[in-house]
Order: C-alpha cells, then structure tokens, then sequence
C-alpha cells in the first residue's frame, strides 16, 4: 500500500496516517523473498551465514541498518530541503552488534555514523544542528527498542568548478 498524499498546485497536503505492507515468506532450503507495494523488485533474504545462511543475501539484521540508514538520509534530506540548506553529498553508515542474552539473541548497541559533506566551515554549525534533528527525528529509529549512538562527521569540501 502507498502512503497517501494529495498534490493541490504547489502546495502539498499529507494526511495524518500513512499505511505501509511488506510480505515475507520462505522460498526453500535458507532462503526467503520480501516484497512491498511500492517496489517493483523482491528482496532475496536469508539467515545470517552464522546462523546456518547462505552468502550473497541480505539479512533480517543488514535489513533493520539499511531501514536506519534509509530512514537518517531521507530525514536529514527532508530536513535540509525545509531549512533550505545544501550539502554536497550524505552518506550514512549504520552497524550494529549483535550478543546473545538470556532472552534470546539481541542487538546490543546500534551505530549511526552521518557523514556530511559541506562547502564551508561557516556552515558548519548549522550542519551539526540539522544532523541532530534528523537524529531525534528519524521514525525507524524512534520505533526500535535498541538505544542507537550517532557519530555524526562533517567534511568541508572544495565546490567543483563552474563550467
């Protein structure tokens, strides 16, 4: 199911819930297939190679950095588009760890590492203070139980010349 919104002129009017489905069932042997609404491709998944896995699939657990990761850039993005800030580039690193605990396996500690990439160090400030919105602001990261620490980097970078 799409999220809903409506388009009138310019002016962009949301709506105050927004559904999302995603199906998932196992294929055969260690593999399983994930499907959206929204995407036209499945998602070839398995079990980590730890736990029995094949190679060359993503995992439930590389799938859960990649819905942080996704969600930090497309947050700080929607962010910076409002505040009408520019950035060169913005690439977002998420890890986790995984420990077995005496419920089960866990995620221990989850990492968000932003790396920023801006024109100038007059910017700077403002940069870190957007990072730290998208940080508080990012609805997967909200909505897992795992305390994620963010290690935000800022490079100040040349603009490539006019031509």
């Amino acid at each position: 199911m799409k999220p809903t919104s409506f388009s009138q002129g310019a002016e962009k009017i949301m709506s105050e819930e927004h559904a999302y489905r995603v199906a998932a069932w196992w294929t055969s042997g260690r593999t399983g297939l994930a499907k959206s609404d929204s995407a036209p491709n499945a998602i070839h998944f398995t079990a980590p190679t730890e736990f029995g896995g094949l190679e060359g699939r993503w995992t439930p657990e590389e799938l859960l950095l990649a819905a942080v990761a996704s969600c930090y850039t497309t947050t700080l993005r929607a962010i910076a588009g409002t505040a009408q800030f520019n950035f060169t580039d913005l690439q977002v690193e998420a890890s986790g760890t995984v420990r077995k605990a005496e419920s089960g396996w866990t995620f221990s500690q989850i990492v968000v590492r932003p790396n920023l990439k801006i024109t100038s160090t007059e910017e700077r400030e403002r940069a870190l203070e957007l990072l730290k919105r998208a940080e508080k602001l990012c609805l997967v990261s909200r909505a897992i139980g795992t305390t994620l620490k963010f290690e935000p980097q800022l490079e100040i970078v040349k603009p490539a010349p006019a031509v």
